[in-house]
This record gives structure tokens, C-alpha cells and sequence, in this order.
């Protein structure tokens, strides 16, 4: 895979062996690592050389506009996170240099050494829980690029994110109120859709105790995110129907004609989030610390009927005729729901760090789904917010528990020793039951239910070595032992029990770092992963007749070997890099088509072979041209190409769905004084398809992946010590853009802070 990057990296090394516009000189440079000054230092192994890319929460605080905590990552090279509106809590996906934003399980996210990454499933209801950490309590941020550690899994193929938390050194208090206000106009919907949030925290440190005490409450009532159709080809001509107005005539991703009928999923979200952390120190090097976090989300999805009868009222069930043609309104054309969901994170760990001859780590995470209930209607319903018959899906008893040991051994200065086990338990439970009320019924009859269990127990080892005042190596391998067992499938007669799987693997790794010039350091890496199939993708589906349908337990795990070649130099005030990369994965899964079979079969399928090449430029720089000025950039060619798919032969030869050829990002900042500050942010994407035979050329309407350019800016003003007010509009051109749903619109944030 990687020769063919050959004559590009060349190229482009020669290219950047002669900066003579860049400032030169400066001393000799951690070969990998990051410097973090006055901070807690990033868990990821800083010390392996290749790419780490992060933000601090100062930098977020005063140049993003930021709601979520994935709002951290914005502007961050070749990242990009689907979040739909203020609170996305169910499809906000990040998507990295070779895997788009349908693929959740290609990548790990941290907090506080917490996986928040939700491995029970791959795909838009299956994100990161974003929500367990706020905006405010980041102290920084940081991406590993690939799976060049050997500490972490398979799932590490396309990044790792590393959250660092607040944890104070005296006493602290503060208070953030933020409100954001959305213009929205789409097909038939024109109104403006308007948030709050307010976050609290009081923390301290007494002798050898700390503690952090959080608390944030986000009210938003999102736009509307999907949007009932049919198309103009579905219509009949007979006798009878309502001839109804305000169907909004379109085109869909494969440029058919088709009538939008309403707005649907419009979201209000209620969410309370509460953490308390506390922390003892036996001794300046050995911590014993504890995380408790609580989320709790009440969201509400609403549909807008665009139809209207003869008298001007609202249509929602029956036969409806629109231009001479009859169309029949089922009942999830504009189906409401409700949801209830309590979800509980734990962390404890026992940590020695002293930076001598030997350190090492206790640690275990628990992340429970306590209450996560979603109520749906079954039958049309003659108004939005009527009763009826329904449904209500029960997945409480989901979620994950870890356990690692891990050591660190420096038998001398030059050398670094990482090794450790961990183990990771995933459980899903799914149930759904037959409601007399969908509002407010209790669960009755079963209608399906499906479940089970993955886990993954771990060996790893990576050893680190500086050989030689400019060359530093790193060379290591994981060993995973992988069981899905405990699967079941039913409907509400028949239940099945799904097969069981044993497997295991191991994935080498291996980085090296030459310093050529003081300034100049080239770096490359190579690491093979093992992405295991998710509890969701084995077991989910359903029995038909007897018969199991839209599931395949014998999925086999995605392999993928990837590398990268970066060059990278030190400035006087910032930094320039640039890296090669390249992937080869093998039995990608994706839900597809498979056509070699009569009846076709449309479910989770392993894809032969993915090929993704690219190349990435990152530049920093501080006080450019003029003091005060500061600027943080990216550009990322990325071709990601299907090059066998056996079970979908036309796929072959399209792009990899959702991973742009071209993205790029800017952040500008400019300290006007030491009291106020303003930045400015681009963020672009270029062509995408969702589909993976290439069948959506219009990316510009619902269910469609189309470009964009979108500009973000903020202003600050401190007044003192104490009291910082912000204001800031994302998407400042009102750009209409689509991943699938519509992202928001222009959207105007106010906040008012208050520091102790």
C-alpha cells in the first residue's frame, strides 16, 4: 500500500528541506513528544513519535463558540463530528483521516482515562457520550492519529481522543450562562429555534485532598432533522383521496423527484449533567482518585404536517392526493417521540508517578444505562401530539465496564518500557413491547427484543529507546483475546439463542523519529489493527417465518495496516508538519447489498478491501505579521477508494461513503488587548457520497452528503479577574449543508461568566 506514496513523500520533503521564509534555529527537540506547560499532561504516550494534535481549554474558551464538549475538536486536522444541533446526543459521529462519520467504532474517546466511546454498536446511534463531559471543565484535549500505540485496541484505527479535566490547586468557583438562538428555513419550515445552558462547578484542594463538584443544565430546541417524502413516481392515479396542498416538490441523493411532506424529528432536549470528582494523594507521586458522572436527557421529537385540506388544516393520516396522484400516509411518516434516558459513569484509579526507574496504574470504568426508554406511536396519527397505540424500546442493563494494569519501566534514560493488561465487558439489551398508549402506557406484550455480549481481554508491550541523540524508535505489539457470546434474537413468539465465538489476534506496531537539523525532525510510524465486531452488528435483526434475518453473527473483525510519514519543523513561535499516510483495511463492515444471492440480503457485510492514501499540512504560528495575531490551519487530501467488495460488485472503484478527497480548517485569533479578544474559523469539506456504489450525485437535499464552507467567528471581553462576557455566531453565511440531515443554520451564542 504504502509505495505508492513514494514519489509524493519525496516530493514533498525536498519541498520542505528549503523553507527559506521560515524562521530558523532553536534548540534540539523532544524527538514525538508534546510540551504542555502548566498543565496536566495528556494520557496518550506522548513519547511514541508520531502525530498528536490538541487544544487547550483556555483556547477553547476564548476562539470556539462551544456547547458540547466534541465542539473541542472543530477545528482539529482531518477531524470532523456530525453534530446536527446544540445537544446532539445520538448521531454526533467523529469521522477521521479515512473513516467517514458512519463509522463511530473506528475511533476512541477518553475522559480522565474513562472510555466514553460506546462500543456496543458502529454507526449514528452508537457515538461517543459526549455528554459526560462539559465545555467548561476541559482543561485540554488531545488526538493520537491511527493505531500506532500499542495500548489501545482496534477501535484506535482512526484516532484517539484524550479528555483532560479540571482538577483545582485552590479553591475555584465558577458560573457560565449561554444562550443560542437558530434561524432555520428549509422546504416548508421557516422559524427560528432557541437554547439555553447553565453550568456550574466549586472545587478545592486542603493538604493532600482535592475535589470538583460540576453541575450544567442544556434546554435546546434543535431544528428539524428529517423530513417525510414520497416519490413522484410512488403516486397512483384512482378514484377517491384528499386533495391536500403544501407538498414541497424536491429532488433526492439519486436526483428522483419526490414530495416533501413535513418536517419530522424536530428535537427539544432537556439534559442534566452532574460529576463529582475527588482525589487523594498518598504522596507527591501516588494518587488515588474517583469520578462520579450523571447524565440525564428528556427529549422530545416533533413533526410539522407542510399538507393541508381544502379548509387550510393540517393533514397527518389518510389518502392524500397532491398533482392528480394518491398517496397513503403511513403511520412513521410523522411519528413523534419521547424519550427518558439516566445514564451512570464511574471511575476509580490508583496511579504512581514519579518519573523514576518505575511507575505503574490502576484503573476500572463503569458506564450504565440506568433508565433509556423511547416511546413511539404505531398507528397515523390525525395530529401530531394525539394518543394511540405504540411502542416503547427498553435498553436499560446496557453497558461497558474496564479494567487496566499498567506499567512503565526505565531501566535507563534512553529507554522506555510500556506494558499492561486490560479488559473490557460490553453488554446490550434491547426489548421492545406493545404499548395501549405511547405517551404514557406501560410496556405490555413483547414485540422484539435482541441482545448480548462482546469481550476483549489484552496484552500489550511497546518499548521506546532513544539509540541515539537524534534517533528515537518505538517497537511493540497487542495481543487480543475476543469472545461475542450470550446473543439472542426474538419476536413475540419465538426467541432464538445466537452463536458464540472465540478468537484472537495480534497486532505489531512500530514508529521511528530522526532529528536532522535542530529545527527538522522526520517521523514515521506503522501499526496493524483489529477491529472487532460490535454486540449490535453480530446480533441485531429480526425473525421472519422462523427464519433470521439482517444478521450475521460470523462477521469477521476489520484488519486494516496503516502508516504514515510526517516532517515536521519547529518554529520560533509554532510549528509546520507534514504527513503521508496511508491505510489497506480489510473486511471493512458496512451495511450493504448483497446481490450475489437470490433473494438479495441488505445487512451488515464484511467489504473486501478499503484503500485510503492522503496527506495532511498542519501550521501553527503565534503573533503572524503582527503581534497578537495567532493562527492554527490544516489541509487533508484524502482518496479513499473500494477496491474489492465481492458481495456488492458495484461498489468497486467508488469513494470510501463520507471521507471527503479535501478538508481544511482555519482558526484565526487576534488579542486586540489584555480584555478582549476575537477569532475567526473556516471549516470546509469537499464532495462526499453516503452510499458506497457512488448512486447520490445530489448531496445538496435530505439524506444526501454534500460540501460545504462554513465560517464561525467570537468575540471576548473580560471585564476583570472575575466577569467575562462572549458572543459568537456559528455558520455565519447561513450556510445549507447535509450529512444525511441538514446541520444548523446561522446560529448567534451570547455568554456571561463568572470566575472566583
Amino acid at each position: 500500500m504504502l509505495y505508492r506514496l513514494t514519489p509524493l513523500a519525496a516530493a514533498l520533503l525536498a519541498a520542505l528541506a528549503c523553507p527559506s521564509s521560515l524562521a530558523a534555529g532553536g534548540a534540539n527537540k523532544d524527538l514525538g513528544s508534546i510540551a504542555i506547560t502548566g498543565q496536566r499532561v495528556s494520557s496518550l504516550p506522548t513519547q511514541i513519535p508520531t502525530t498528536i494534535e490538541g487544544i487547550s481549554g483556555r483556547e477553547i474558551d476564548a476562539a470556539i463558540n462551544a456547547t458540547d464538549a466534541e465542539d473541542a475538536l472543530k477545528y482539529l486536522p482531518s477531524l470532523n463530528v456530525r453534530k446536527r444541533y446544540n445537544g446532539d446526543y445520538d448521531h454526533a459521529v467523529l469521522a477521521s483521516r479515512a473513516s467517514g462519520t458512519g463509522n463511530s467504532a473506528r475511533s476512541l474517546v477518553y475522559a480522565d482515562g474513562i472510555l466514553l466511546s460506546n462500543l456496543l454498536g458502529n454507526g449514528a446511534t452508537y457515538t461517543p457520550r459526549w455528554g459526560m463531559v462539559t465545555p467548561e471543565e476541559i482543561e485540554r484535549v488531545d488526538v493520537l492519529y491511527g493505531p500506532f500505540s500499542a495500548a489501545y485496541s482496534g477501535n484506535s484505527v482512526g484516532a484517539v481522543v484524550d479528555y483532560v479535566t479540571r482538577m483545582p490547586q485552590r479553591l475555584e468557583a465558577h458560573i457560565k450562562l449561554s444562550g443560542f438562538h437558530q434561524g432555520f428555513r428549509q422546504y416548508g419550515s421557516d422559524s427560528s429555534y432557541d437554547g439555553s445552558q447553565v453550568s456550574a462547578s466549586l472545587g478545592n484542594r486542603n493538604a493532600a485532598w482535592s475535589w470538583w463538584l460540576s453541575v450544567n443544565r442544556l434546554d435546546n430546541d434543535g431544528q428539524p432533522i428529517a423530513f417525510a417524502n414520497r416519490l413522484v413516481s410512488a403516486g397512483t392515479v384512482v378514484a377517491g383521496g384528499m386533495p391536500v396542498s403544501g407538498a414541497v416538490a424536491d429532488r433526492n441523493p439519486k436526483n428522483q423527484n419526490w414530495w416533501i411532506l413535513g418536517s419530522t424529528n424536530q428535537v427539544h432536549t432537556v439534559q442534566d449533567h452532574a460529576k463529582a470528582k475527588l482525589a487523594y494523594d498518598f504522596s507527591p507521586s501516588l494518587r488515588l482518585s474517583y469520578t462520579l458522572g450523571s447524565w440525564q436527557n428528556d427529549a422530545e421529537r416533533r413533526s410539522q404536517s407542510y399538507l393541508r385540506d381544502a379548509s387550510g388544516k393540517p393533514v397527518y393520516s389518510g389518502n392524500v392526493v397532491i398533482d392528480g396522484k394518491q398517496y397513503a400516509l403511513s403511520a412513521a411518516d410523522f411519528a413523534p417521540s419521547r424519550a427518558q434516558l439516566n445514564h451512570l459513569m464511574q471511575g476509580l484509579s490508583l496511579k504512581q508517578s514519579a518519573r523514576g526507574v518505575f511507575d505503574w496504574e490502576l484503573a476500572a470504568s463503569r458506564y450504565d444505562y440506568r433508565k433509556d426508554e423511547v416511546r413511539t406511536p404505531t398507528v397515523a396519527l390525525p395530529q401530531a401530539d394525539a394518543g394511540g397505540a405504540g411502542q416503547l424500546t427498553d435498553l436499560s442493563g446496557t453497558g461497558w465496564r474496564t479494567l487496566a494494569l499498567k506499567g512503565v519501566w526505565r531501566p535507563a534514560g534512553a529507554q522506555v518500557l510500556d506494558f499492561g493488561y486490560q479488559a473490557e465487558r460490553y453488554t446490550l439489551k434491547s426489548l421492545v413491547s406493545n404499548t395501549t398508549d405511547w405517551l404514557r402506557g406501560p410496556a405490555a406484550t413483547q414485540a422484539s427484543a435482541f441482545g448480548g455480549k462482546t469481550q476483549l481481554d489484552s496484552l500489550y508491550l511497546q518499548d521506546t529507546w532513544r539509540m541515539a541523540p537524534d534517533w528515537r524508535s518505538t517497537l511493540g505489539g497487542r495481543w487480543e483475546a475476543w469472545q461475542a457470546h450470550n446473543g439472542y434474537l426474538a419476536n413475540a413468539t419465538t426467541a432464538v439463542a445466537l452463536v458464540s465465538r472465540k478468537e484472537h489476534y495480534f497486532s505489531p506496531k512500530a514508529a521511528l523519529a530522526w532529528q536532522t537539523l535542530p529545527d527538522w525532525t522526520l517521523k514515521a510510524s506503522l501499526g496493524r489493527s483489529v477491529r472487532m465486531p460490535t454486540v449490535a452488528e453480530l446480533y441485531q435483526g429480526g425473525i421472519v417465518n422462523n427464519v433470521l434475518v439482517n444478521n450475521d453473527p460470523s462477521l469477521k473483525p476489520e484488519r486494516a495496516w496503516t502508516g504514515e510519514l510526517t516532517a515536521e519543523r519547529s518554529l520560533d513561535e509554532g510549528s509546520l508538519r507534514a504527513t503521508v499516510f496511508g491505510e489497506d483495511s480489510r473486511d471493512a463492515l458496512y451495511s450493504q447489498t448483497n446481490v450475489t444471492v437470490t433473494p438479495n440480503v441488505t445487512n451488515i457485510q464484511n467489504v473486501d478491501q478499503i484503500r485510503t492514501y492522503g496527506l495532511e499540512l498542519s501550521w501553527q504560528a503565534s503573533d503572524v505579521a503582527i503581534r497578537g495575531l495567532d493562527l492554527s490551519s490544516s489541509l487533508t487530501y484524502a482518496h479513499s477508494e473500494i477496491v474489492r467488495n465481492d458481495r456488492f460488485p458495484a461498489s468497486v472503484g467508488h469513494w470510501q461513503p463520507r471521507v471527503p478527497q479535501w478538508r481544511a480548517t482555519l482558526l484565526a485569533g487576534y488579542r486586540f488587548s489584555e480584555a478582549w479578544r476575537a477569532s475567526l474559523g473556516l471549516r470546509y469539506s469537499g464532495r462526499q457520497y453516503g452510499t458506497l456504489d457512488g448512486s447520490d450525485p445530489n448531496g445538496a437535499t435530505y439524506t444526501g452528503v454534500s460540501d460545504y464552507l462554513v465560517a464561525d467567528v467570537r468575540a471576548q471581553y473580560r471585564y476583570d479577574r472575575h466577569w467575562t462576557a462572549s458572543l459568537g455566531v456559528d455558520n455565519l453565511g447561513n450556510t445549507r449543508y447535509w450529512a444525511f440531515h441538514p446541520y444548523t443554520q446561522r446560529t448567534v451564542f451570547a455568554e456571561l461568566k463568572y470566575d472566583l
